[in-house]
């Protein structure tokens, strides 16, 4: 039997991680074997002590387990030490180890949509858990940002994000409330939250009318593909970025610190639309 690899979340029925993990194994000429595993989150550190037992080799780790996961981990990487939050496991000889690739990978995939440096944009992340911790810290250390607001549903939680990771001392915390009605101020609206994930597809975190013609709207849900939000987007004509993008970005990470191997972008993009019938952009 080849090596296991998986991915534990709550939901993962709808997950494309198997079938493009699984086809970049075989393209790599590679014994492994990736399987999604629905844990609950009372059962969270029964699962991970199980998934060690297995010998799994790597797995990743999705909603809502990206948080409370870190104290059933051995050790964190600088990432998702900074970062709070981890989306990628690998097993270093018996020790389980926590990375995040949320943050590169999602800011990989939007400096193909945006036309200026992303140092020269005004952005905000609506959401303040696992995968916005990491796209906050991408943005905030790696690529310049000098303006990035954060709103939740719970401001406490946004203000936490942003204390917590402290790379911009003029970022500000925002209710749904206030973002909706200073969204003109915004080049870049990124939505992180689960709001509009399959099957409640028809959700929607806020209101886009007030942003501005020329702004880019981000969601990271990339099933569906074009969430109510997107849809929203384009009926307004902004420029719409799907979640695809840093799906796969995120994806091609993982494999990389799992096997060394780095898988091609295009071809996982691929199976993701054919998949679930969407388009690319």
């Amino acid at each position: 039997m080849g090596k296991l690899y998986g991915l534990i979340g709550c939901p993962v029925e709808h997950s494309m991680s198997p079938a493009i993990h699984n086809d970049a194994f075989q393209e790599n000429n590679l014994d492994g074997h990736y399987h999604a595993f629905h844990v609950e989150p009372d059962r969270l550190e029964e699962a991970v002590q199980a998934l060690k037992t297995l010998d799994i080799k790597g797995f990743n780790v999705t909603i809502p387990h990206k948080i409370s996961i870190i104290p059933y981990l051995d050790q964190l990487d600088e990432t998702a030490k900074i970062a709070g939050a981890v989306n990628t496991v690998v097993n270093e000889n018996g020790q389980l180890i926590g990375h995040n690739t949320d943050g590169n990978g999602y800011v990989q995939s939007l400096k193909e949509v945006i036309k200026k440096p992303l140092s020269d944009n005004k952005v905000l992340i609506i959401g303040a858990g696992g995968a916005a911790r990491g796209i906050y810290l991408a943005l905030t250390t790696h690529s310049g940002s000098q303006h990035v607001d954060v709103c939740n549903r719970t401001i406490l939680k946004a203000e936490e994000l942003i204390k917590e990771c402290p790379f911009l001392n003029t970022s500000k915390a925002l209710s749904l409330e206030e973002a909706e009605k200073t969204l003109q101020a915004y080049d870049i609206i990124i939505q992180t939250t689960a709001v509009g994930l399959h099957p409640n597809v028809d959700q929607k975190p806020i209101s886009l009318n007030n942003a501005k013609n020329s702004a880019v709207v981000s969601d990271i849900i990339y099933n569906p593909i074009q969430t109510a939000l997107l849809k929203e987007a384009k009926s307004l004509g902004l420029t719409v970025h799907t979640g695809v993008g840093m799906f796969v970005h995120q994806a091609a990470l993982a494999f990389e610190l799992w096997t060394g191997k780095s898988p091609s972008i295009e071809k996982m993009s691929a199976i993701v639309h054919n998949k679930l019938g969407g388009t690319s952009c």
